[in-house]
């Protein structure tokens, strides 16, 4: 079993699926449920692919992807496989307000079109598994708040090329911009490239993995575990590398199978230096 059917199977989904919006909410919950979001190989000093055919046969044989480039490009190819039309566009998340319009590609987006519905007339959808902690199932590009197990998401500024995004309060990020700005693999590859590499990539400083499912996010970054709700976080020290890794596999389901323990064990002992140094500076 290869490709699209080997994926469904990975995410729990043993049948062929019609190109419909009800199967498009399945695929993207169960892909969030079973594929965390995590820079694992990155901390490992082995930054993966970005060729979407290499991310879904990682998927596929590891049940692990990477971050947005390598989630979202895997995803595209089985959505494509599977009948949707799907258009990829440029995506510029941001914290800080003065790097809201900065415009650097640190985010692929996915937009399927062609399903449309009384509320969302033109028929598109925002399909994203690679935001780590945002929704639940795909976005409608409409206007206006939209609320999913209680987090609260806003889009703006909606035109036929993007559009703009508010994260919920909770999130880990505050927004993200929209645009038709490059995609193209010789742009994703200088991004991954600059996103990667230590020592100051964004994905090479601190070991995070975050799966959404249906009531909230389960988290770990360092050695720090949390849990993300509409109500509340809460948050846990690990401090033994027993309690981080049953973490990562136990509670996230983060994949090992081709990990060495050595190497695990190495990345858990500088998570720790990084954390106690972090303890010691306040926890900025």
């Amino acid at each position: 079993m290869t490709g699209t059917a080997a994926y469904l199977h990975r995410i729990g989904l043993d049948r062929a699926l019609p190109p419909t919006l009800g199967s498009l909410r399945l695929i993207h919950r169960h892909h969030l449920a079973h594929v965390p979001y995590e820079n694992l190989a990155i901390m490992l000093g082995r930054p993966p692919s970005v060729d979407p055919q290499d991310c879904l046969a990682r998927v596929v044989e590891h049940g692990r992807a990477g971050y947005c480039f390598h989630q979202n490009g895997a995803l595209e190819v089985v959505l494509r496989d599977l009948g949707y039309a799907v258009e990829r566009r440029h995506g510029h998340v941001w914290t800080d307000e003065s790097q809201r319009f900065a415009g650097s590609l640190n985010h692929l987006v996915l937009l399927v079109t062609g399903l449309p519905t009384d509320a969302n007339p033109d028929g598109r959808w925002w399909v994203d598994v690679g935001l780590g902690d945002a929704f639940l199932e795909p976005l409608p590009v409409v206007e206006g708040e939209h609320v999913q197990s209680g987090f609260r998401y806003t889009v703006s500024d909606v035109t036929p090329d993007g559009w703009s995004f508010r994260h919920d309060t909770a999130g880990s990020f505050t927004g993200i911009e929209v645009s038709t700005l490059s995609t193209e693999p010789a742009a994703v590859l200088a991004s991954h490239a600059e996103l990667s590499s230590p020592p100051d990539g964004h994905f090479a400083q601190l070991l995070v993995v975050q799966r959404r499912e249906a009531t909230g996010v389960d988290v770990v970054r360092g050695c720090v575990r949390s849990r993300v709700e509409a109500t509340g976080t809460t948050q846990t020290t690990l401090e033994t590398y027993d309690a981080w890794r049953a973490a990562l596999t136990d509670e996230l389901g983060l994949s090992l199978d081709d990990v060495a323990e050595d190497d695990l064990q190495a990345l858990w002992e500088r998570c720790l230096v990084a954390h106690r140094a972090w303890v010691e500076a306040g926890r900025p």
